[in-house]
């Protein structure tokens, strides 16, 4: 019997999921999105989709050789953080846009706070804010889907200090579809959701966060436009909201860690898009309030963490 037995440290039971695979999932549920943004943006979309993934693996396997770290790069956790960048940029941008961003979120945001795991905001979130600032006019220059790139508004943009949706806007369906200007991988809603949904089902993310998020923006825009449904669902479609909602607020190294502070993470993250969206200078709202509510991860975490059995509150003398 005492050869039956095994003494090791904790924990004690192992799951079979491992990084890799959970990574394969994220990459298997962006690939339909990754595909029509081919379709619709063509030989630009694929380039700037090689040139992200390509410069955030070699990054990583650089840093990792110069700080004589295990080299981690076939966890695809740097593929799937070239992809998720390529898929917040516009089609038009040069060549250099996808290779610094990828360079700025693995090496800046992901390992200098000491790999994955350990690194606080989301990395391509982090990366596509700082070109943002930094390079707007590349970071904004919006093409309309086609081979001619002609230059084209996006459908948020149309709703900017508006309360109700004109009628020169972009039609609902188009925007369902992705036949719009935007992102190249924001311009597909149901695309998105359905690798959120297939992402569920593998028990990759949890549905609460997406589903407190996206329902958070939908009540307030309802709200804000007196129970105007086409407005509510003119922001659900448009911008980033899917895509962020179901990639990149589930990150588990950024996010919260309780179950009641993923609620408020997620609740905080769809008041802050939608008063950034109807009130702010710009008209996409989500990549702030992630990177905002990641911030703010360790006091929410530290307030919502249950009692340990056996604690006491502490009495003054």
């Amino acid at each position: 019997m005492e050869e039956r037995l095994v003494v090791s440290s904790s924990p004690h039971i192992l799951g079979e999921d491992t990084t890799s695979k959970m990574m394969l999932d994220v990459i298997i549920a962006l690939l339909p999105a990754t595909i029509a943004a081919m379709f619709y943006f063509r030989s630009s979309a694929a380039f700037i989709v090689a040139l992200a993934i390509i410069t955030a693996v070699l990054a990583e396997a650089v840093v990792q050789k110069i700080r004589k770290q295990p080299v981690t790069i076939k966890d695809l956790s740097a593929v799937v953080t070239g992809l998720l960048l390529a898929l917040n940029l516009p089609a038009s941008a040069p060549w250099w846009i996808p290779v610094v961003g990828s360079a700025f979120a693995i090496i800046i945001v992901k390992q200098i706070f000491g790999g994955i795991g350990q690194n606080f905001m989301n990395p391509a979130l982090a990366a596509r804010i700082m070109m943002t600032i930094s390079w707007p006019e590349q970071m904004t220059r919006w093409v309309a889907p086609g081979v001619d790139s002609v230059s084209a508004a996006t459908p948020l943009s149309f709703v900017k200090d508006a309360t109700a949706v004109p009628g020169n806007a972009p039609e609902l369906m188009d925007m369902l579809f992705g036949n719009i200007a935007g992102s190249m991988g924001e311009t597909s809603a149901i695309l998105l959701v359905l690798g959120g949904l297939y992402l569920v089902y593998r028990g990759v993310i949890s549905i609460k966060i997406p589903a407190i998020y996206i329902g958070t923006v939908a009540v307030a825009t309802l709200l804000y436009s007196g129970f105007d449904f086409y407005f509510m669902t003119y922001h659900l479609l448009g911008g980033s909201l899917m895509i962020g909602a179901f990639y990149m607020a589930t990150d588990y190294a950024s996010g919260c860690v309780t179950p009641k502070g993923r609620m408020i993470f997620a609740f905080g993250c769809g008041v802050l898009t939608t008063v950034i969206r109807l009130f702010g200078g710009y008209p996409e709202g989500v990549g702030f309030s992630i990177l905002i509510m990641n911030s703010m991860t360790p006091f929410i975490d530290r307030f919502t963490s249950p009692k340990v059995y056996g604690e006491v509150q502490r009495q003054d003398a």
